[in-house]
């Protein structure tokens, strides 16, 4: 039906007879001459229709935005003056003398052709015309040479793609299933898979050495913008592996997939923080190096000659911390009265600031410092002139946490994150452990199926918590895009973990059993990470929401406004699976 794509035509089609179709994008009736922009997934160009093509030109005077028509004629170079830079077919257009209407449209809820703010709602309710916007039918094609891209890079290093089940077993650890009843074995469920990890674990056991998989995955949980019921990601597993090996292939493949798909070049190695170190000098374990401002202690300086209430704060257990913001000096006062509200809100007993300005010294510490108290702060932080240093106190734990969000807001108010980079970190050495008030025991941080630093491996009868995990989690502008760790391969050591999270053994085996057993004979040392492919897809097209970057997405109530999805069944339905709902449901 048609030879070419509305998009692909370039100066060197001049003179050639083409056939298009697509959607009218947009319609100029000039006095004689009618213009249409003429859409397709590759985008637009611009087809002239004059009186001599009559029925064309007759045709042509009937169509109206988004009717689907067929375009015939001679691709011809645009008189000069009147090329578009902004389109990449700009410079050519078609001369039509044949048009056809091969589908009307009704007029849209909302304008296609036009790149202005619509309610998500309405986007979602019709979701087939959203799509059809160039914008998002860009990100689906940047989504798709994304997972091209990676297929190939981990190809070419010996990785296999194997599918693993839908339909597991419930094995509850982490987020809520789904549920899947079974009409063949009343009383019984599947749940939908949170991740492959057990089957590439299995399949590490089975010799198959490296798998990879680009994976639906489902949690029923809360929704926020970075979080979908239905999840993509990109599975990973080798055997014969240290961390060390993991990271630099994920980081191979990652640079070599996004240089293919965008263009864009990644800078290896990517830095690598332990888990203390990020919390001590960033105040988060999701850091954002796209900018400087490092978390310093300054609590020994102002014990020494601070003013109250900083010096009353350096008490036993409790801390001073401090950054510091380049430029920040100019900031209005009610950015940096936000950026205090933010760190009390977070549990500190304040946002103390000192600025350096010329002649002098301002802030709410200002006239409270010494000149050189303000010097050694400064020297302490990297400050110069001009910068403004901002110091909570209080809890380690809290002030970490508190200045890590203040230092996202200032760099943000102070205009400091750069726009259109990408920067990756590692963070490593997680704790293995953690409480969980919740559940009233110790909860594995990543996974169960995690292996403890060897170093620390003793203290996991005595002090659980000081243990280190051999667990890594890769961050790109501030934004975890996914995580893994070295696997437990010892079925001694998996047991004492189990152990360790309050899993007794009837209980470790009722839920794992075939991990234990299959760990009985023969598993190599393995590792793998999961990378949130939707993340990726979002950050690299610039998006705010995953939401932008998957096709047919859920609102942040789990639903599916285009189709209605979740819907009542019918109760023959019900009775085949043997469910009963609850009265009032």
């Amino acid at each position: 039906m048609r030879t070419d794509y509305c998009g692909s035509l370039r100066p060197a089609d001049v003179g050639r007879r083409v056939r298009l179709a697509g959607w009218v994008h947009r319609r100029r009736d000039l006095g004689g001459v009618i213009f249409l922009d003429l859409r397709d997934r590759e985008g637009l160009v611009q087809v002239v229709v004059q009186p001599q093509a009559a029925e064309a030109y007759r045709e042509a005077g009937e169509v109206r935005l988004e009717y689907v028509v067929l375009v015939e004629g001679e691709v011809r170079a645009r008189p000069p003056g009147t090329e578009n830079p902004r389109l990449a077919t700009g410079t050519v257009e078609v001369r039509a003398d044949r048009l056809v209407t091969l589908a009307r449209a009704e007029t849209p809820p909302f304008p296609l052709n036009e790149e202005q703010p619509v309610d998500e709602s309405v986007r979602l309710r019709y979701r087939y015309l959203d799509l059809r916007r160039p914008r998002m039918t860009r990100n689906l094609i940047l989504r798709h040479r994304i997972a091209q891209a990676i297929r190939r890079a981990l190809d070419v290093r010996g990785f296999v793609e194997v599918e693993t089940p839908m339909l597991i077993r419930s094995t509850p650890e982490g987020a809520r299933d789904f549920l899947v009843p079974s009409r063949l074995q009343p009383g019984r469920f599947y749940v939908l898979p949170q991740s492959p990890q057990l089957f590439k674990q299995i399949l590490m056991v089975a010799g198959l050495d490296r798998y990879y998989q680009i994976v639906r995955c489902f949690r029923d949980e809360d929704l926020r913008a970075d979080r979908q019921p239905e999840f993509t990601q990109v599975d990973l597993e080798m055997s014969f592996a240290d961390e060390t090996a993991v990271l630099e292939v994920t980081e191979e493949v990652l640079a070599e997939a996004i240089e293919e798909a965008t263009g864009i070049l990644v800078q290896r190695p990517f830095p690598r923080l332990t888990y203390a170190e990020a919390m001590l000098r960033y105040g988060t374990d999701k850091p954002d190096l796209r900018f400087g401002m490092p978390i310093g202690d300054v609590s020994d300086l102002f014990a020494a000659a601070g003013p109250d209430p900083l010096r009353g704060a350096v008490a036993p257990g409790e801390v001073v911390r401090g950054l510091a913001v380049p430029g920040g000096a100019g900031l209005p006062r009610r950015q940096a009265e936000a950026l205090a509200e933010s760190a009390r809100t977070a549990g500190t007993g304040g946002l103390a600031t000192l600025a350096l300005v010329a002649g002098g010294r301002g802030g709410t510490l200002g006239g409270q410092v010494s000149g050189s108290l303000a010097a050694r702060l400064a020297e302490r932080l990297g400050a110069a002139s001009g910068d403004l240093m901002l110091f909570a106190w209080g809890p380690p734990r809290t002030v970490a946490s508190a200045l890590g969000r203040v230092r996202l807001a200032a760099a943000q108010a102070a205009g400091l994150v750069p726009a259109g980079t990408y920067q990756f970190c590692w963070v490593t050495e997680f704790p293995l452990l953690e409480p969980s008030e919740e559940e009233g025991r110790l909860v594995a941080v990543h996974h169960p199926f995690t292996a403890p630093l060897e170093a620390d491996r003793s203290l996991l009868a005595t002090e659980p918590l000081a243990v280190r995990a051999r667990a890594y989690d890769l961050i790109l502008n501030g934004v975890e895009l996914g995580g893994g760790s070295i696997r437990i391969a010892d079925h001694d050591l998996q047991r004492e973990v189990f152990g360790a999270i309050g899993l007794g053994e009837e209980e470790a085996q009722e839920r794992f059993g075939f991990l234990l057993e299959a760990l009985r004979y023969g598993a190599p040392p393995h590792g793998g990470i999961a990378l949130g492919f939707d993340r990726l897809v979002m950050l690299l097209a610039g998006e705010e929401t995953i939401r932008e970057v998957i096709a047919f997405p859920k609102t942040t109530a789990g639903t599916d406004l285009m189709t209605g999805a979740p819907t009542r069944v019918d109760p023959a339905q019900l009775r085949e699976v043997h469910i009963a709902l609850l009265e009032g449901d």
